[in-house]
């Protein structure tokens, strides 16, 4: 059983109501693969996501390419013991297909509905489930399948009773209008963080104009906002570590990314928690964003952020944050959520 009780915000059009943060799954797929975090202690990915769960966390996001089947299977192993009245929902992806033969290169985003139904066959067994919470297609398709097809599966899928609700993760609002003509979106699923801020605009309002779930993914912005990133820690990222490539984790852009981490120390010390915590609750400040996917490759990393569940930020709060997201450069998008919006 949960030894806490958080609480629970209702996803979209969906039946589930979930805790506003989640468990994910992505760094825990280990390495040797196109977008791995370096090297991963599998017992430590099993031990973090059954904290998560007794923490009171209750769902949990992965997908099939996140260490090429591994990190899905790992969910497994955790949840086995648990009895199934007591489990977390658990939302997975499909749509990136690899090359079992090199495992570096970048998966294709395949849309053709053979292709996605073995997908979902295959996240069942290493899952070990009899249906799928939420199913969403991980990124547009590029095989020339269009949207209104592959969209036209999932809805399939969901009135098969494979799957319970279906999603889309980094599709924008072009996208998103003509997939929800074909049926409707249940949950959106974006890239959101103080220093990536562009889903706040037209994304949001369209999520918002349609009753869509939202479940924001890297909102601690892969590390650099938990408030002990440090450019000598960026320097040392390994090769098999995506972050070691990435334009955030270098150059200028690390100087800001830290310099606005720092500052986010006080309004932490007013709420007597973790930066990390405060850079998760202004994510979730944002009316219309239900939930963000937080991940955690030790038990620990849960309790340096999951005060975001319970402690809201203040305008005052708000204010800070954008005025020092002015002041730094950090970023781009949209600086402040608008709580009239939520009245």
């Amino acid at each position: 059983m949960s030894e806490h009780s958080l609480p629970k915000r209702r996803l979209g059009r969906t039946d589930f109501d979930i805790t506003p943060i989640g468990f994910g799954a992505w760094a825990i797929g280990g390495p040797d693969w196109g977008w791995g975090w370096g090297i991963q202690d599998d017992a430590q990915s099993i031990a973090a996501i059954r904290h998560a769960v007794a923490r009171g966390i209750n769902w949990i996001d992965t997908a099939p390419v996140y260490g090429l089947g591994h990190s899905e299977e790992i969910v497994r192993e955790a949840l086995a013991p648990i009895p199934k009245s007591e489990r977390p929902l658990v939302f997975t992806k499909a749509g990136l297909v690899w090359d079992p033969d090199n495992r570096n290169a970048l998966p294709a985003r395949v849309g053709d509905a053979k292709s996605l139904r073995r997908e979902v066959e295959a996240s069942l067994q290493r899952l070990d489930v009899e249906v799928i919470d939420l199913y969403q297609v991980h990124w547009p398709a590029n095989d020339g399948t269009p949207i209104e097809e592959y969209w036209a599966t999932f809805a399939d899928l969901k009135a098969e009773g494979k799957v319970r609700a279906i999603g889309l993760s980094n599709h924008g609002r072009d996208l998103l209008q003509r997939g929800g003509k074909v049926a409707p979106v249940d949950v959106v699923q974006p890239p959101f963080s103080a220093i990536k801020r562009g889903f706040a605009g037209e994304d949001l309002s369209w999520v918002r104009a349609h009753g869509s779930g939202v479940i924001a993914y890297s909102p601690l912005q892969s590390g650099l906002l938990t408030g002990v990133f440090t450019p000598a820690r960026a320097r040392a990222l390994p090769e098999n570590d995506w972050r070691s490539r990435d334009e955030e984790f270098g150059g200028e852009a690390l100087y800001r990314n830290l310099a606005f981490a720092d500052g986010l120390r006080p309004i932490a010390a007013r709420h007597r928690t973790t930066v990390a915590a405060v850079a998760a609750a202004w994510v979730l400040a944002w009316p219309g964003i239900t939930g963000a996917i937080i991940g955690a490759r030790k038990p620990e990393h849960i309790d340096g952020w999951i005060d975001a569940a319970t402690n809201a930020l203040s305008p005052r709060d708000l204010d800070d944050i954008e005025d020092m997201l002015v002041a730094t450069r950090a970023g781009s998008g949209p600086t402040r959520p608008d709580l009239a919006e939520a009245a």
